[in-house]
């Protein structure tokens, strides 16, 4: 009578699991270079106390050559990572198109079957390199079986080799690893009747894409908001660095490596600066602050001397007095704006005046000029002691007179 739905499924599924087949993966040449790190450890050891530790092995291979690159690092944080496809690349002489990695958290910040999240990091590489980056599906070892079956070989020949050797640090752990990874590529490959580096030269090499000239250096993201001083704080070194004051308030991405630090705002680059190390530092473009700070800035006795210059000889003269006389700049420099704002309320002739009858006081203030023009003493000294209102005529009589 036949099976019941649910049997049916089991039954089928059973069936489906027994005959399940696999696809025969063609690469092409240049077209992607797998990127994983052995399951197993090499050790350095500590020289004082003979403790080992254990370090992760880095593997890169170019599946239509299966030319493979090994290389012993620290870890497989980001920083090291980066620095061993920088290595990788270097070894191989160019780029392929993709860059093929497994979901590590210094490549993936968000895992998905279909769509991984890549971290800005890794992303700025491929740019750097003009190459993709396409991790390895989630729990799919057979989107890379190439490289896992290089890993076992590795063991055989790199590991077991170096299993009876003692390294105190990481640089002669590699210089050991180069003579026999070298040996291993020019190993002849039963079923292809050839090398690895054989077939990496004939049709490999030459496909690649050139790399840029200089490697890629990490470049680290951050978010952050402009402070109403103007700056954004990184934290990487405690310091500050200037945006143009517009952004006041805003939502800015900060991109920084070892020389430079780049601020961004909506994908536009807003402001580049070097790499200031020294915590708690202000690094300012000029042409980032506002109209009033950029007059803050300006402020010396050089700056003020030239402005009390183009408005008269007697004010400069005071303005010099003013600068002369002060303890402290500050203090001289507000005096000296005083009495150059002065030129809101009163016309350049009197304040030149009234700075020409102060100049032999034994105290020079912005206030003592102020209370001169506000009491107009300075119109009291441009005239004859007599009213000069009052003009010549035959009415006036003389002192004679009172005789």
């Amino acid at each position: 009578s036949g099976y019941s739905y649910s049997q049916f499924n089991e039954h089928f599924a059973r069936w489906r699991n027994k005959l399940k087949g696999s696809g025969k993966l063609i690469h092409k040449a240049a077209e992607k270079l797998y990127i994983d790190y052995t399951g197993k450890h090499l050790y350095i050891t500590d020289k004082q106390t003979g403790e080992q530790q254990s370090v992760e092995v880095f593997v890169a291979l170019l599946p239509a050559s299966q030319y493979t690159f090994v290389e012993a690092s620290k870890s497989q944080q980001k920083g090291d990572f980066i620095q061993s496809v920088n290595h990788a690349l270097n070894y191989f002489g160019g780029a392929p198109k993709a860059l093929v990695t497994d979901n590590l958290k210094s490549a993936v910040s968000k895992g998905s079957k279909y769509e991984p999240t890549l971290n800005k990091s890794l992303k700025a590489l491929g740019l750097h390199y003009n190459t993709t980056i396409n991790p390895t599906r989630t729990y799919a070892p057979q989107d890379k079986a190439l490289v896992e079956g290089a890993v076992r070989l590795i063991y055989q020949h790199i590991f077991y080799p170096l299993s009876n050797q003692v390294f105190f640090d990481l640089h002669s752990l590699n210089q050991a690893i180069k003579p026999l990874l070298k040996r291993f590529n020019e190993l002849q490959m039963k079923l292809l009747q050839t090398s690895r580096v054989k077939q990496y030269l004939e049709i490999e090499k030459a496909l690649l894409t050139p790399l840029p000239g200089s490697p890629y250096e990490l470049q680290e993201f951050r978010k952050a908001k402009v402070q109403k001083m103007g700056y954004v704080y990184l934290h990487q070194n405690r310091n500050y660095y200037s945006v143009p004051f517009r952004y006041i308030g805003q939502q800015v991405e900060v991109q920084y490596d070892s020389n430079q630090v780049e601020i961004y705002y909506k994908q536009e680059r807003i402001a580049s600066h070097k790499l200031n190390y020294r915590p708690g530092a202000y690094t300012t473009n000029k042409e980032h602050l506002s109209s009033s700070h950029k007059f803050y800035q300006q402020w010396s006795p050089d700056f003020f001397l030239n402005q009390a210059s183009q408005k008269g000889p007697h004010l400069k003269a005071y303005i010099e007095k003013i600068l002369a006389q002060a303890d402290y700049p500050e203090v001289a420099y507000k005096q000296c704006l005083g009495i150059l704002h002065l030129d809101k309320n009163y016309v350049p002739e009197r304040i030149e005046n009234a700075c020409r009858l102060a100049f032999g006081q034994t105290r020079h203030s912005y206030r003592i000029i102020k209370n001169m023009l506000a009491n107009n003493i300075d119109l009291l000294n441009t005239h004859p002691q007599h009213d000069p209102l009052i003009s010549k005529h035959e009415n006036i009589r003389g002192a004679a007179i009172y005789n």
